[in-house]
């Protein structure tokens, strides 16, 4: 067992995964409740063997966080009008072999009432699929189970995904609505 599988072990964790490992992919991941989302995503990826980035707003990119974000794997995102997150990140999956990318639809730990349809955009116009993954706080499980493949009708792929994360549990239970 690795060092991050072990981790996980000794906190009570434990990761399920029975999706391929997608040379190149999007991952959901949520409930996103906690900081502790992030660690646990990362342990679990890395019990796995796997390796993926993830976005983060450009603000968190000063010295010497930059340097730690940078080496886990981190994209800064510089938010607001202007800038085309989206179609940057589908040029950057055609120019490569080999990408995972992490994204909380959420965007946030708080309660939100809307989730993010960025990274359904993102698969669709890169061709990838979305590894749906799961951090189950009831259960003290990380689900990697279920790949799902937009169909480019973002209201029902969104709705789609909603009622897979329905069952979940989030570590700040009170900030998780689908």
């Amino acid at each position: 067992m690795s060092l991050s599988g072990t981790i996980l072990r000794l906190f009570g964790w434990k990761v399920v995964c029975s999706v391929p490992d997608y040379p190149k992919c999007i991952i959901c991941v949520a409930p996103h409740t906690s900081n502790w989302d992030f660690i646990l995503g990362k342990l679990a990826y890395w019990s796995l063997g796997r390796q993926a980035g993830f976005l983060i707003k450009q603000e968190w990119f000063f010295f010497p966080m930059n340097l730690i974000f940078k080496a886990f794997g981190g994209i800064p995102v510089k938010r607001g009008k202007g800038s085309s997150l989206t179609d940057t990140l589908i040029k950057k999956f055609s120019e490569t072999e080999r990408m995972s990318i992490a994204i909380t639809p959420e965007g946030t730990r708080a309660k939100v009432s809307q989730w993010h349809t960025g990274f359904l955009h993102i698969a669709y116009g890169a061709k990838i699929p979305i590894v749906l993954g799961a951090i189950d706080a009831a259960t003290k499980t990380i689900h990697l189970q279920k790949t799902f493949f937009p169909t480019g009708d973002t209201e029902a792929d969104m709705e789609a995904v909603k009622a897979y994360y329905r069952p979940f549990t989030g570590i700040n239970r009170d900030n998780f609505t689908v």
